[in-house]
């Protein structure tokens, strides 16, 4: 790789991207089977309606922040393609983001140019965006948030999480782990924070038990004297700021219908079509009687122990925690689609440094296994979706292995991870 240079492989992704946003456009116009995302025409729809002064959740299914909505205006007066150049910019500006973030650790330049390659000429990232959905906007903004930790700049951070939790709720999950390496020995006023180096091994903190971490992490003292330091209230009041004036001004502007389909609907969500989750099957089931809100929230319960231990045994390695978070709250959530995956995908190119695994037996192992078990769900839901047989019971059960290749997926990961904490001071 080191006869490429960065700079190259942006334009040759960017080149690469205008040219499938324009066989999109030329695949919708002759072919049955549209390439655009059937969520951009919702978006557009939504950002019609607010070019023309209405409410963008008149269109229904448009379960989204107002500033969606506002970005794709432009699709009404320069062109209805125009978010999908704003996503697929995003995912160039992913790349350019996992650069920043390896050079900063003092990785050397061949294995930044690799892990780059391994997002911006990803199957799974490439078609997301110009399929024109707006992932890559997200996946941006929760990597330089990283970068503004990294560089010591608590507030800027604060303001970017606020805003990307009231964008798309998910990374509400990453609160944690960031209060966490918020430690007042690494950021002290009027200093940036010093990185560990890539070159440097650090093996003691990973080997600490997770029940003494989280022991140590609800002792009484240990909440007042250290959590609640200057750095970690100043974070929390300023994201939680941002987050509510947000929400206050859009539910201002849209009232309940902003508050019910952007926020609450995603809390209690009941989806009963087939999609990866091993939820589907269950709610499926009981979707003709009225769940109670203690039902819909029950399976929080998984997600909720699983991040905790996570976050609890690698926080302060915060790229990689992010990781395995995002990993198992997709694998354990009740509705998970194929544009979920790219959620951990801009975060992966961020842990290849320091990981063990091989491409060869290893890596293909955990290729072909995840793989795998996305080509056999989707055996049974063509056969349930264009064949209309009956075969819910076979594709539950593929959804079952599909969790089994995730949670092969994260402990491999795991196991082969060299331990590595940003800060140095976090030893």
């Amino acid at each position: 790789m080191a006869f490429v240079s960065f700079t190259t492989l942006i334009i040759i992704s960017a080149i690469f991207r205008i040219i499938l946003i324009l066989y999109g456009e030329w695949q919708d116009t002759h072919m049955e089977v549209r390439y655009t995302d059937v969520d951009y025409f919702v978006f557009s729809d939504a950002a019609s309606l607010m070019a023309s002064g209405n409410s963008p959740f008149q269109r229904s299914t448009y379960r989204y922040s107002p500033l969606l909505a506002f970005f794709l205006t432009p699709n009404s007066f320069i062109h209805r393609s125009w978010g999908k150049f704003i996503f697929s910019a995003s995912d160039l500006l992913v790349g350019f983001f996992i650069r920043t973030i390896l050079k900063m650790r003092g990785v050397p330049e061949n294995l930044c140019l690799v892990s780059v390659v391994s997002w911006l000429f990803n199957p799974f990232t490439f078609t997301i965006g110009t399929r024109g959905n707006c992932e890559p906007i997200v996946c941006a903004m929760i990597l330089w948030i990283i970068i503004c930790l990294m560089n010591g700049c608590i507030f800027q951070a604060a303001v970017w999480y606020g805003l990307i939790v009231h964008f798309r709720i998910y990374p509400i999950i990453y609160a944690l782990p960031i209060l966490l390496i918020l430690h007042p020995q690494v950021f002290q006023s009027g200093h940036r924070p010093a990185l560990q180096s890539w070159s440097h091994i650090e093996q003691k903190s990973s080997q600490q038990s997770c029940i003494t971490r989280m022991a140590h992490l609800m002792h009484p003292w240990f909440l007042m004297r250290s959590v609640l330091t200057k750095e970690r209230i100043l974070f929390g009041l300023i994201s939680g700021s941002v987050f509510f004036f947000c929400t206050a001004f859009f539910f201002c502007l849209y009232g309940w219908d902003f508050l019910h389909e952007a926020l609450l609907y995603h809390l209690t969500r009941t989806d009963p079509r087939h999609n990866f989750s091993v939820y589907f099957y269950h709610i499926y089931l009981q979707y003709d009687r009225e769940l109670m809100i203690a039902e819909k929230l029950i399976s929080f319960l998984p997600q909720f122990l699983v991040q905790l231990v996570l976050i609890s045994s690698f926080a302060e390695d915060l790229p990689f925690c992010f990781f395995v978070q995002t990993v198992a709250f997709v694998a354990f959530n009740k509705v998970i689609t194929a544009q979920y995956f790219v959620w951990f995908f801009c975060l992966l190119p961020l842990l290849l440094p320091w990981s063990s695994i091989k491409l060869k037996w290893k890596g293909l192992s955990c290729v072909i296994m995840w793989v795998g078990a996305q080509l056999h769900w989707l055996m049974w839901g063509y056969l349930l979706e264009f064949k209309g047989k009956s075969v819910f019971p076979q594709l539950w059960m593929a959804s079952i292995f599909f969790l089994a290749a995730n949670t092969y997926l994260l402990v491999s990961v795991i196991h082969n991870h060299r331990y590595s904490p940003v800060f140095t001071q976090l030893g």
